[in-house]
């Protein structure tokens, strides 16, 4: 056979022989072991080379077929298990260059969309990954690097152009075509078994060789064996790194780089990271991290090429301004480029490298990545080159901006060398019209928005610096691009009000020349109202309020802000003045201002409605200048009502006057009262001497707001003044009485009950605004405000309630405030209102008015009728069934609505404490619930329904009677005659259709949330007959039932539903008079029988229903309560009881003789067995002749019990299959009732004993069933996954199956079966503690259900440890010992070591023997030591921090706590100090940073409560680890806009309340952190100063580091101030004098009465 092919490599080379037969020669030679040729494997790969490199370079003629033929079997090649065996072995096969060459540039040709190529696409891709794949072949490559420069070039080029091309391809394409652009996109598809394909199968097998050579090689279009583009892009970016990073000439890579790669790479990434490309492409299924991985290549590749160490100085020398002979240095100087900046600039500018619509967005995100790198590479010295470095950072900025066609004039910020920009540069820069549209600009405002927010990060602008050794050229740099926007202002751009924040975080002088068109352009007259637009503006304005809140100068600010408000307006309607988020923020920093500043902006305020708007609102003028007046008038009335809403927020938000304020303070908020008192006047003067007053005016209506707004914000705060502030006198007496013209009248009444007699008649306004059904709804909203002022003002004064018409002027008042006939229009759809006044309006005002009156219902409530009541009480409940039927989805935070309010109130516990509304609304709901069964189907007569009807229709006259519709004890006992009819019978009389259903449990829903004790005894029984005649009377109507599938469960839920609230309330304490009404055994008869009727009629779907579990679970609840109500009442106990017990246990015996009941009434009767056996055992105890009556129940209970389960765990035989009832009721439920049954026996049993006070015997009767029952359960419960709830049983069932045989086994003793017993339970022990570990080690078992069960380990743990013997523990020990060995931790197995963890937790909290115990203590410096290793090794790992390190830190806080007293050598609580140093706190989400912190703090209170004499010497260490947790609260409480509410803010108060009382128990430790205080408060301000906090978080911050203050004497606070830096200074000053002036006035105070 070797002759045969003794001749191959002649034929190959011969020209007489075809190229087909060649192509299936060299096949059979590279497959067949029968060839022997001289270096086989290279001549082959050298002859296909050769010859296709000869095709292309005309050399060579063959068919296109053979051509692919060719490709194909060099692919083949390279890919074969031949070769790459070859290879390993360390054989030489190498590539001729010109091959390599001939790729690159057929990766050129596949760029071209028109070209033809003759090979398809992916079958050179495929050779590419083939060569790259091995080092030796690569080499061709890689020793290259202008060749490697070019693969990538062309393959990101390559990959570009399909990111771009066009949704659908033309419909007429050749074969040709096809085979290129569609076998393209197949090759772009990601799926994992496409991309694996190639390299598990071999075309080129050893084992199939006649196949493939017999067999044309020839691919189709849609072969698997095509390599994916982007994964070999991804290996060509990944082999071109390496090669790049081993170039020992920098400038040659820069230049590579900047020449061919900068372009294709920054367009790539572009195309990846923005989604631009087409649509197409969504059928590309990308994946996520194959772009990721790209990208971050390109990074590194771009970071690494173009910004290295080297280049610096160019870049130095470049943009740093130099001396004027370093301008004239010539080229030749050195072999690097003298302009590297100016290289990538013009690259980026010029044209042609990407479609002319992508060319700006391509170019704006370029240059914002290479600020990036360059920041990263060159913005972080240290030391003397610090300044230089941020100075080079800021002149490669300044080159940056002008990239972006935006022009601004800032010649004095730029060097000499950065004004003139190369020929080329300038030539081939965009024209600046390319800016002209929105779009554009929107792409430009986001860049320049990048590079600055990337230059405050890097903190490249010191403010000193620049002013005294720079000139301010930054300053003015930045003074001109801020000046180019307010030129070119954009304000529908979201980003146009980022630049601007960005700004002014840089430094807020930047902006301060032009603050005025700033709060022009971006607050006061800002246009675009869409809702990225005004959050982006809402953001900036508040960053303005804090930035010169921070500066003290926040008046400046308001007097700019009051001169741009009273300038003429743009348009006729200015947007609001103080939406909800600037509100928001303007309070915050209000309370951060001191009282005369913020005095100082109120009469800045006046003095501007006084000297500006005021003239215009004169009526003369208005008379004189005619329509133009009334403009003016209108404009001038719109500035009035913006001014009089800043007013009303600023006077709310400022600190109120107290005993300890200045007496300065005090005239000067004397006088700003006065102020404002007669400015109120002066505008109603406006408008009372308003001569042709026209109906509906503009101007009228908004100064009439406005002049009302400014009344009850001045009567508000002139009475909180007053209040408590003694040196305060107010002036509301003065203006009440002055406001009366007969001093008759005057004197006849109490000045406060003339206002409101004012108020309500509106005397208050001119005669023309009276208020009327046309009153602007603002106006009638600030007139009921007013009112309510004046009702607590007669209630606060105690001679005026004396008086004989104080009474009927309050009922008159809070009507007025009630407006009933208003109050019944609100539920008319659902409005939202944001909580301000100002923007009240007709839809709004509902919402408004309502939050009014339930706000102040204590107050109104005493004075209104019955009828009134009512009405609230009917809104309230309507109202909250329009939440629970059409809840918003879209509602924002914050906003209010009428049925938001409503189900707030009652869910509060304020509406118990108003008996009366109470009363009605349990009346209203009781209605509805009447009316919904009164339209049901009667298939019979109901004496219920007859008398609800005939009471409503003959007292039609009567609204009592209707309103109070089961009030009659008549009607009380018809219900109950209902009730029994359907318990003994089983007929339901009431059948509901689905929506009725539905109704019912929207109502059920809201009654849930009432407190049941509130009600009154009357209301208790009606309601609760009621709803247990629904209970028991009421039922789905049959064809419901076999329409709804079968997991709706809708009646199981509605009834669920039900004896929820039946459960509530009969735990209420009013729940006798229900039961002097029936009997509570009937109660519990009546409920079971109605559940077993429906279940055996097949009203329920199956046992695995969520609703029909729900059920089963809240009928127990109830007999649990009910049963226990019996037993408190201490009143015919036995005979309810008995009755009950006797109901149940003959149910359970027809259950067994009958064959046909269903699995649902077996369920049923075994729940409640079981229920009713818990509550009988956990009432065992209260006395002997009690416990002889409980302990029968328990008897007849088990017995029953017993034969029930046993027929439950036997399979029964039905047509033919076995079916196991166990697995039809569930496994968890089935051990719960054998435990239950088992802690029955033994509680009965122990009774018994102690009756009996003799050590006789003790037999459990179902021993054997429980023996065979715990063998099963060691069996199963840790073999594989099961169910949480089966896991919890069962481990409850260990628990108390072992203590019934300690306490069984322990009279055996004397009948010498002690050993053999010992010997069981040792077994049953090791066993018990075996099955326990290997559940807690349990892949399948999450971090939440390990804590869901360990309070059932903990539980079997003590059993097992309580009288244990010393082996028993050593056994326990053993395996504790055997789980904290780190080896398992570092092998990666932390399931082990996290059980051992677990059981130590749970074992230091158990009651030990006195022996185990001193066992257990004498090793708990060895546990302690290796927990403190395994903190430290798995903090390494942030992937552990939540399942591992965190239980750890908790276990070692338990050993802490117990340990109290027994861990007496201090270096073991020094260790674990060391151990929390080491845990992770940063870069965590919120639900594990919770975590994190909780262990931590949780950790250092165990310490200072339980161990204080450790602090005498490790408060250091203890202070260091604390400074952690405030430093890392600071950093997460920071303000952050949008996240700063919901659940992640939340998690943050939460940690700063943690916080706060840490702080208060350090200070309670006062003798240990006295020497540190000072230093605790430098760190704490120190923090501060870095951050702004959020409000919440900063108020429990800051009342903890108050108590380390009272710690510090003078002596260090003299320290702080004089050491601490300028600006850290400025921060403990304010803290201390916020201290002083609260915090220390306080404790002083407390001081006077503390012994």
């Amino acid at each position: 056979m070797a002759a045969i092919y003794s001749g191959i490599h002649l034929k190959l080379k011969s020209p007489q022989t075809p190229w087909e037969d060649k192509l299936k020669l060299a096949r059979f030679a590279w497959i067949s072991s029968l060839c022997l040729l001289p270096n086989k494997e290279q001549v082959l790969l050298d002859w296909c080379t050769h010859a296709l490199t000869g095709w292309y370079s005309k050399k060579v003629e063959f068919s296109l077929d053979v051509l692919e033929g060719l490709w194909c079997y060099l692919d083949d090649v390279l890919h074969s298990r031949k070769l790459q065996s070859l290879l390993k072995q360390g054989k030489t096969v190498s590539l001729r260059l010109n091959m390599a060459q001939l790729l690159v540039e057929q990766l050129q040709e596949c760029k071209h969309v028109v070209s033809k190529a003759p090979v398809c696409v992916p079958t050179i891709l495929s050779v590419c990954r083939g060569i790259l794949s091995s080092p030796a072949l690569s080499s061709v490559f890689t020793t290259k690097y202008e060749l490697m420069v070019d693969l990538l070039a062309k393959l990101s080029s390559l990959a570009c152009r399909e990111l771009q091309q066009p949704l659908l391809t033309e419909h007429k394409k050749t074969e040709g075509d096809t085979c290129q652009d569609e076998v393209m996109i197949e090759c772009l598809q990601t799926d994992p078994a496409t991309n694996l394909e190639r390299s598990q199968t071999d075309p080129i097998d050893d084992h199939q060789p006649e196949l493939d050579a017999n067999k044309f090689p020839k691919k189709p279009k849609e072969t698997l064996h095509s390599a994916n583009l982007f994964e070999v892009l991804l290996q060509v970016l990944s082999c071109y790194l390496s090669v790049q990073r081993q170039q020992s000439n920098p400038n040659r890579v820069f230049t590579m780089v900047t020449n061919q790669l900068l372009q294709p790479l920054v367009l790539l990434r572009h195309l990846l990271t923005s989604g631009e490309f087409t649509p197409s492409h969504t059928q590309l299924r990308l994946r996520q991290q194959l772009c990721r991985d790209v990208r971050i290549k390109i990074d590194s590749i771009l970071q690494l090429a173009l910004f290295p160490a080297e280049q610096m100085n160019s870049y130095k020398e470049e943009l740093l301004p130099s001396k004027e002979d370093c301008g004239k240095r010539g080229s030749g100087g050195t072999k690097g480029p003298l302009k590297p900046a100016g290289a990538l600039l013009c690259k980026l500018s010029a044209q042609g490298y990407c479609e002319p619509s992508l060319h700006y967005s391509v170019k704006s995100n370029a240059l914002c990545l290479l600020f990036k790198f360059f920041l990263e590479k060159y913005g972080k010295g240290k030391g003397e080159g610090e300044e230089e470095q941020r100075m080079l950072c800021f002149y490669f900025l300044i080159r940056l901006v002008p990239a972006l066609d935006v022009h601004i004039d800032a010649c004095s910020a730029s060097p000499a060398k950065a004004e003139q920009p190369d020929s080329v540069c300038s030539r081939q820069k965009s024209p600046p019209a390319s800016l002209c549209s929105p779009e554009s600009w929107s792409l430009a405002l986001l860049a320049v928005e990048s590079l600055l927010s990337q230059a405050l990060s890097a903190d490249i602008y010191n403010v000193a610096a620049d002013r005294i050794r720079h000139g301010e050229v930054q300053l003015s740099f930045y003074r001109a691009l801020g000046q180019m926007l307010f030129n070119e202002a954009q304000p529908s751009i979201p980003a146009w009000y980022r630049c601007f924040k960005v700004l002014l975080n840089l430094n807020h002088l930047i902006l301060e020349p032009d603050l005025d068109q700033l709060l022009s352009s971006a607050w006061v007259n800002a246009e675009c109202m869409e809702t990225r637009v005004q959050r982006a503006r809402q953001l900036m304005v508040c960053s303005l309020l804090q930035t010169y809140t921070k500066l003290r100068q926040l008046p400046r600010l308001f007097s700019e802000l009051l001169s741009v408000i009273c300038q003429p307006a743009l348009d006729d309607l200015r947007p609001p003045l103080l939406p909800e988020g600037i509100s928001t923020s303007l309070r915050t920093c209000l309370l951060d201002t001191p009282l005369s500043q913020g005095l100082e902006i109120c009469s800045l305020a006046l003095e501007s409605i006084k000297k500006y708007l005021l003239p215009d609102l004169v009526t003369e003028k208005m008379d004189i200048e005619g329509e133009k007046g009334d403009q003016e008038r209108k404009d001038a009335s719109l500035k009035l009502s913006s001014l009089s809403q800043l007013l009303h927020t600023v006077l709310f938000s400022l600190k109120t006057l107290d005993n300890a304020s200045p007496v300065l303070f005090v005239r000067q908020s004397k006088s700003l009262m006065e102020a404002m008192q007669q400015l109120v006047k002066e505008i109603l003067h406006v408008l009372t001497t308003e001569k042709k007053p026209k109906i509906g005016a503009l101007w009228e209506q908004k100064t009439q707001e406005a002049a009302l707004l400014l009344r009850y914000t001045w009567v508000e705060v002139d009475t909180l003044f007053h209040i408590h502030c003694s040196k305060y006198t107010s002036l509301d007496s003065a203006q009440t009485a002055a406001g009366k013209e007969t001093e008759d009248q005057a004197c006849s009444s109490s000045p406060v009950l003339t206002h409101v007699e004012s108020l309500l008649s509106g005397e208050i306004l001119p005669a023309h605004l009276h208020p009327s059904p046309s009153c602007s709804p603002v106006t009638c909203l600030l007139l009921k405000l007013l009112t309510l002022q004046q009702i607590k003002k007669v209630l606060c004064d105690t001679t005026l309630l004396c008086e004989s018409s104080t009474a009927a002027l309050l009922n008159r008042a809070a009507q007025f405030i009630l407006a009933k006939s208003e109050l019944e229009m609100s539920l008319d759809g659902e409005q939202v209102w944001d909580g301000q006044i100002g923007s009240v309006n007709a839809r709004s005002y509902h919402v408004a008015h309502w939050h009014l009156i339930t706000s102040n219902l204590p107050l109104i409530v005493p004075h209104l009728s019955g009828e009134d009541v009512v009405c609230i009480a009917n809104v309230l409940v309507s109202s909250s069934l329009t939440r629970q039927t059409d809840r918003p989805k879209d509602q924002l935070p914050g906003h209010l609505t009428v049925s938001l309010i409503s189900s707030q109130l009652l869910q509060s516990a304020i509406l118990a404490e108003l008996p009366s509304l109470f009363s009605a609304v349990v009346q209203s709901f009781t209605q509805r619930i009447i009316n919904v069964l009164k339209a049901a189907h009667t298939p019979k007569v109901c004496p219920t329904l007859l008398t609800f009807e005939g009471k409503e229709t003959g007292a039609t006259s009567s609204e009592r009677d209707a309103s109070q519709p089961l009030s009659s004890l008549m009607k009380k006992e018809t219900i109950i005659k209902d009730i029994l009819a359907s318990s003994k019978t089983g007929e339901v009389p009431v059948l509901l259709t689905g929506a009725q259903i539905k109704e019912l449990i929207d109502l059920l829903q809201i009654l849930s949330n009432l407190n049941p004790d509130g009600m009154s005894s009357n209301d208790l029984s009606s309601i609760f007959l009621l709803l247990f005649f629904m209970l028991t009377s009421t039922s789905s109507r049959p064809d419901q039932v076999a329409a709804g599938p079968p997991e709706s469960g809708g009646e199981a839920v509605f009834l669920g539903k039900l004896l929820r609230i039946l459960t509530y309330l009969v735990e209420s304490r009013n729940f006798q008079s229900v039961l002097k009404l029936i009997h509570s055994s009937t109660l519990l008869q009546a409920a079971v029988s109605s559940l077993l009727w429906r279940s055996n009629s097949a009203r329920f779907q199956a046992t695995c229903s969520p609703g029909w579990l729900d059920l089963i679970k809240e009928m127990q609840g109830f007999i649990r309560s009910l049963v226990q109500l019996i037993i408190i009442r201490n009143s015919s106990v036995r005979l309810n009881l008995d009755q009950f017990a006797s109901y149940l246990t003959s149910e359970a015996m027809k259950s067994r003789s009958s064959g046909a009941t269903s699995m649902l009434s077996v369920h049923l009767l075994l729940a409640s067995l079981t229920s009713f056996s818990q509550a009988v055992t956990s009432n065992l105890g209260r006395s002997k002749p009690m416990n002889q009556t409980l302990t029968q129940m328990l008897t007849r209970a088990t017995a029953s019990l017993g034969p029930a389960v046993e027929s439950v765990l036997k399979p029964q035989t039905a047509s033919e299959t076995d079916i196991q009832p166990a697995c039809i009721l569930g496994q968890a439920f089935v051990a719960e009732v054998v435990t239950v049954m088992l802690h029955s026996e033994l509680s009965s049993l122990s009774v018994e004993d102690e009756d009996k006070q003799s050590g006789s015997r003790l037999t459990l009767t179902h021993r054997a069933l429980y023996q065979c029952f715990c063998r099963q359960i060691l069996k199963e419960i840790s073999s594989a996954p099961r169910p949480m709830d089966f896991l919890i049983s069962s481990v409850h069932f260990l628990s108390a199956f072992y203590k019934a045989l300690v306490k069984t086994e322990g009279g055996r003793e004397e009948q010498g079966e002690a050993t053999e017993r010992g010997k069981e339970l040792d077994e049953l022990y090791v066993q018990i503690l075996q099955n326990v570990n290997r559940l807690l080690t349990a892949p399948w078992l999450s971090l939440t259900d390990v804590s869901e069960l360990e309070p059932a380990v903990q539980e079997l743990l003590r059993h097992l440890v309580e009288k244990s013997t010393t082996s028993q523990f050593n056994v326990l020990l053993l395996l504790i010992r055997e789980g904290l060995d780190t080896g398992r931790l570092r092998a990666g197995n932390y399931r082990e070591a996290l059980s051992a963890v677990i059981i130590i937790k749970l074992l230091s909290c158990c009651q030990l023997p006195e022996s185990c115990s001193k066992a257990l203590w004498l090793i708990a410096p060895q546990i302690i030591s290796a927990m403190v290793f395994l903190v430290g090794t798995s903090s390494e790992d942030v992937s552990l921090t939540l399942p591992f390190t965190v239980p750890t830190v908790t276990s070692m806080t338990s050993l802490l706590r117990q340990g109290e007293g027994l861990l007496t050598n201090p270096h073991h609580v020094t260790l674990i100090l060391g151990a929390l140093q080491s845990v992770p706190l940063d870069h965590l989400t919120p639900p594990v940073y919770q975590s994190v912190f909780l262990a931590v703090h949780e950790a250092l209170f165990a310490i200072i409560q339980c161990h204080p004499q450790v602090m005498l010497n490790a408060a250091p260490s203890f202070i260091n680890v604390f400074y952690r947790l405030v430093a890392s609260i600071m950093q997460e409480g920071r303000q952050r806009g949008d996240s700063d509410s919901g659940a992640d803010g939340d998690v943050y108060l939460q940690c700063s309340r943690l916080i706060q009382r840490m702080y208060s128990h350090i200070a309670a430790a006062a003798e240990s952190f006295t020497v540190l205080s000072a230093f605790m408060v430098a760190q704490y301000v120190t923090e501060l100063q870095k951050v702004t906090l959020r409000p919440d978080v900063k108020l429990h911050l800051t009342e903890g580091i108050y108590q380390i203050l009272d710690l510090c004497v003078e002596q260090d606070i003299k320290f702080l101030t004089a050491g601490l830096q300028m600006g850290v200074r400025e921060v403990f000053n304010e803290l201390y004098s916020s201290y002083t002036h609260y915090h220390k006035a306080q404790r002083q105070g407390e001081d006077k009465y503390t012994v």
